[in-house]
This record gives structure tokens, sequence and C-alpha cells, in this order.
């Protein structure tokens, strides 16, 4: 439960994000239950009392971070087991045969962890795109750890490479709306549920149509894989004679309340596509590298940004980048198309940063809850302890942070006004015990189902 007020005092910069883009020098943000009631300088809320106080000393306070892609409910127990050389294909293939094996409380534990590892590193809400098969026994881990989360059901009614398991149009149907029926809302509104259709290419036209109609229907959103790869492309051209974003336009899917996922391989009409029916997008660079889908020189970042398309940050899965932390996606966009566009023009720090936090909050239709430290808006709160040698010197704080600063320096987490992570520790959990936990399940997952980990040196 949030603490009935607090204020967090004297705090070296505060980046607000808010309309004007302002950052106050010390500074002072007063909350009251789960919303903050003030936000402004130190000196002018002095006289201002609270039930706690956190001393904001050397700190700089952001808006907590928003991952609009993370699947938290399977890949921490199977972290960094496969090669990194697996084909995507392959790789995917492995990954879902472990994930469909896990029993309802290792999908918790192993949920528990993910949002652990999220919110130590100033990560406040997570979208997980469908990949959750037992939200309510997951919905404890959300309801322990306080994080902001979005699910829902995933579902596919079309062959596809990576074999996942195939459902009717009315079995999906019924199941999307009663995964929306049950969890949007719940925990205080913490908790959302959209229509998740799994990918643009494993799904029928009526599905996706479907899918759309209930989050129009319920006033909630939608979100679907759509990575846009050389040969996705090539099997829509043949199957449809138009691109994969230009087929969704068509079939009446695309719109603002559509969240896009991964979307490298955009052309130029696509982006205009996106751009004219205000689709959101999501992009995980560190997925993207690390699987080699080619973002330095297809990506159209710069593009989406010109024509005003709302683009915020995701990381896929702790056992695909391998990583849960936003900042890393965020530093990313900040030098990727530096360096594919060879121009220091491209995204610059700030925008990075916007992608992290209110851009994010816009994808997600969350702008008017999070994304800005304002008055009004929920008590999502990072504080970052500048005393450590990344941190200096230290004169401009977006720099600081986008380009030197790293999850580490993460301090304090704030939720709703509930304190969840404090000295660097989180409040609802035994970390340690956690882990160790884990690290049982993803033994005992490979070992009854006959998977190896290959190494490529020795392990004497």
């Amino acid at each position: 439960m949030p603490d009935a007020s607090t204020k967090i005092d004297n705090i070296r910069f505060i980046l607000t994000l808010d309309g004007g883009r302002r950052i106050i020098r010390d500074g002072a943000i007063v909350v009251e239950g789960s919303r903050i009631s003030q936000v402004g300088k130190a000196a002018d809320l002095r006289d201002v009392g609270a039930d706690r106080v956190i001393d904001g000393s050397e700190m700089v306070a952001t808006p907590g971070f928003i991952n609009g892609h993370l699947h938290i409910s399977y890949a921490h127990a199977t972290r960094g087991i496969f090669p990194d050389t697996l084909e995507p294909v392959d790789y995917l293939t492995n990954v879902f045969k472990l994930a469909l094996q896990m029993s309802p409380e290792e999908e918790y534990h192993t949920s528990l962890l993910a949002l652990t590892e999220c919110l130590k590193y100033g990560t406040t809400t997570i979208v997980d795109p469908g990949t959750t098969r037992n939200p309510d026994v997951c919905i404890r881990a959300y309801e322990e750890s306080g994080a902001r989360v979005i699910i829902g059901a995933s579902v596919t009614d079309l062959p596809n490479a990576i074999k996942v398991p195939l459902i009717g149009l009315q079995e999906a149907e019924q199941l999307m709306e009663s995964t929306v029926k049950e969890f949007d809302g719940a925990l205080d509104g913490r908790v959302r549920a959209w229509t998740m259709p799994a990918d643009v290419g494993s799904s029928s036209k009526e599905m996706l149509q479907t899918a759309k109609r209930i989050a129009d229907e319920n006033g909630t959103r939608m979100t679907i894989h759509c990575v846009n790869s050389p040969q996705a492309v090539e099997a829509h051209l043949g199957n449809f004679g138009k691109r994969p974003i230009e087929w969704l336009e068509d079939i009446g899917v695309l719109g603002p309340n559509l969240l896009l996922a991964h979307v490298v391989g955009l052309n130029d009409s696509e982006v205009e596509c996106v751009a004219r029916t205000d689709t959101k997008m999501v992009m995980c660079p560190t997925a993207a590298l690390k699987m080699g889908a080619g973002t330095t020189f297809r990506g159209k970042l710069p593009e989406m940004i010109e024509k005003g398309v709302t683009v915020g940050l995701g990381t896929d899965s702790g056992n695909n980048s391998c990583v849960a932390e936003v900042m890393r996606s965020m530093y990313l966009a900040a030098v990727l198309y530096k360096d594919g566009r060879g121009s220091t023009s491209m995204v610059p720090a700030e925008k990075a940063l916007e992608m992290a936090t209110i851009d994010g909050a816009r994808a997600l239709g969350l702008e008017s809850e999070v994304g800005s430290l304002e008055v009004g808006k929920k008590a999502d709160i990072v504080l970052f302890d500048t005393r450590r040698p990344e941190w200096r010197t230290l004169f401009n704080p977006v720099n600081s942070l986008v380009y030197n600063a790293d999850g580490r320096s993460v301090d304090t987490v704030m939720v709703d006004g509930r304190v969840v992570v404090e000295g660097q520790k989180p409040t609802f959990v035994d970390e340690w015990e956690l882990m160790e936990k884990l690290q049982a399940i993803g033994s005992d997952m490979l070992e009854r189902t006959g998977t190896d980990v290959p190494q490529t040196w020795p392990i004497v």
C-alpha cells in the first residue's frame, strides 16, 4: 500500500518530462497517496510536511521507465542457455518448447524475478505481450511486486515456423474476451488487459479483426508482433500483394489503440500508413541487434519520428535480448542511427529519454497517468544516486542519464506511491532466495525436457 504522504526533498535534478520539459534544479516532489501533489523547487516547498521524507540529495529523479515489450513469464528460467549463433526460427522453436512445459507456480516465480529486475533498474510499467499462460496465478507476482503490468492472451490460428500451438477462431475470441473482462483494471488499475494475436504472419484476417473489435468494444488496446523481416514481407507480398502493414491498414486493424512490436523492416509506404492512422510502435533494439535483424541499416526510427509517429521502447525477452533493462534500449536508440546514417543529428538524447518515458506511456495509452512527473499523475518515480563514477562530471543530466548511466545507479523506485526499491534493494521479496528458486526451476525444466545446454568452451 502507498504511504499516506511522502516528500522527496533536496533532489539535485528532477527531469519532469512535462509539457515544457522542465529540469528542476534543487527540487522536491510531494506525493499524497498514489499521486503526485506537488513538484517544484525545494525552497518553495520547504514548509510542506509529509508522513515520510526521503532525502534526495545528489539524486536525479525521473519518471518510471516503460518497457512496451517484455516477455516476463518464462524467459528468466532459461536465460542464456541457447547459443547466440542459433537462427531466430531455431531459437524461438526451442524457447517456446520449454515455455509450454512450465507449471503455473514456475511461471509465477519466473514472472516475479523478471519484475524484480525491472523495478530494481527503474522500469515501472511493462507490457507482457501475451505469453503468460496462467495470469490467474501470476497476478500474485504483479500484486507483490507493485509493478504496473499489461497482459493478454496470445492466440495463433495459422501454421507457423516455430510450431506455436494453433487455436480456433471461436475459442480465441472467447479467450481474448474473457481475459480482458477478468483482468483489465485489476489491482486498482495497475493491471490492464489487451488483445494479443501473436504475430501478423501467424494470424488470419478474421483473427486480427476479431481482436481489434474486442479491443474497441471494451475500451482497451491491442498489440501484435510485426518483425517485418525480409522473409515475412516476401510472404505477405506473395499471399496478399501487400506488405504486412499496408495489409493491416486494408483490413481495418491499424489505429490509435494498436501497438506494433519490433517493426524493423518498414518501408516509406508503411511509415506513412502508421503515421496517418496514429498506430503506435515499440522498438526493441537490444533484441534486434542480438538476433541480426538489420536495425542499423533497415530501421526507420528517424523517419517515424519525423512523421510524428509515437514510438516506445522494449527489450523483448530475457533469453532473447537477454536484458530487461529499458535504459539499455534507450542508449541504443540514441546511438544506433547516428552510426547507421553517419550523422550525429539522429535521435538526440532527449528523444531517447522521451521514448523511455512519456512517449512510451503514450504508446500504451497511459500518458494521462504516467510517463512524466506532474501534479495529478501517478507517483511512479525513480531516484538515481549520482555519487558514482559514471555520473561524474554532472552538468547535463539528460546526457549523463542516457549515455553514462545504467540501472546499477538506481537507488529508490516508487510505483503508485509505494516504495518498491530502497537503497538498491527490492522491498517486497528476498531477492537472493528468489534467484536460487529460479535456478532450481531452470535446472528442473532442462532435466525433465531433456534439453542440453551446449558450451563452446569446456566446463571442467
